[in-house]
């Protein structure tokens, strides 16, 4: 009895350590880059370290929202229309491709489903073989061809590249929510009358509901985060997402860390929000191939 409870305690103290762990690891930097947000600027080059700051101050988000301040003695500038154009392009780029990604992974997984054709499965495969390559491998052909296509600094070029990227993806897990939901539905559907149009629409669709949410959460959240693509695909401000605008606050001479941090909490606040609110739509659609 005595072994089982030390077991037991053990057991428990082992979990209790690696769950602080984890969230330390995860949540220790936004909570450090919050509190840097929050510090002023004198007290961020002091040799001590709090953590909390001895006074708050929101002049970096102040900076950031539209007030101007002054410092040594010059009137400093707010960056409000650049980081709301590029918010909106992040706005933009990551929904568009999201929309788009799946509207087409709903069809297309469909397709390698529920039809017969030559080849159908080598396809999908070759398809979903595309997301082992790495990225760099790619970006000169794929920069010439957008050069070609005069899609440079656009978002629509953006966002095809995007969908490129991520509707592997995406078609992937539909293909296997599509494969857990009976298809005695749909023929129940064709014996009373109804096409295969309006059976896909009315009745498959609704039932894969938890696997598009999740397919449009993956696809948002991987757009939301991106860097590469944008640095290279949009060179100005009018396509320029924020997470290529936040490191620009790094200049010769000077490193605005309170400014960065507090653009980085803004920036997460969407990917936050999403899953916070969508969370359990996305487990099950990740869980709906084997729960079915």
């Amino acid at each position: 009895m005595y072994m089982k409870n030390f077991k037991t305690v053990i057991g428990k103290t082992s979990l209790i350590f690696a769950v602080s762990l984890l969230l330390f690891w995860s949540l220790g930097p936004i909570y450090w880059s919050f509190v840097t947000s929050i510090t002023p600027p004198n007290d961020l080059v002091s040799s001590e370290l709090h953590l909390w700051p001895e006074t708050v101050s929101f002049e970096h988000y102040g900076k950031l929202f539209g007030a101007t301040s002054i410092s040594q003695g010059n009137e400093v500038q707010s960056i409000w229309p650049q980081f709301s154009k590029a918010f909106a392009n992040s706005l933009v780029t990551s929904i568009g491709a999201t929309l788009l990604t799946v509207l087409i992974a709903a069809f297309g997984a469909y397709a390698f489903v529920r039809f017969t054709f030559p080849g159908r499965d080598i396809l999908f495969y070759v398809v979903v073989a595309t997301m082992a390559i790495p990225a760099y491998t790619v970006m000169i052909p794929l920069y010439r061809l957008m050069i070609s296509l005069s899609l440079i600094n656009t978002h629509t070029g953006v966002i095809f590249i995007y969908i490129s990227a991520f509707l592997p993806l995406a078609l992937w897990l539909m293909r296997s929510v599509y494969q857990a939901i009976p298809i005695s539905l749909e023929e129940a559907a064709y014996l009373d009358g109804a096409g295969k149009t309006y059976t896909l629409m009315r009745i498959v669709l609704p039932l894969a509901a938890p696997g598009l949410i999740a397919a449009a959460i993956l696809t948002f959240l991987n757009a939301w985060g991106q860097f590469m693509v944008p640095l290279v695909f949009s060179p100005t401000l009018a396509t320029k997402p924020l997470t290529v605008l936040i490191p620009e606050f790094v200049t010769r001479n000077y490193i605005d860390y309170g400014l960065m941090n507090a653009a980085g909490i803004v920036a997460i606040a969407p990917p936050i929000i999403l899953v916070v609110f969508l969370n359990k739509y996305l487990v099950s659609g990740l869980m709906a191939g084997s729960g079915k």
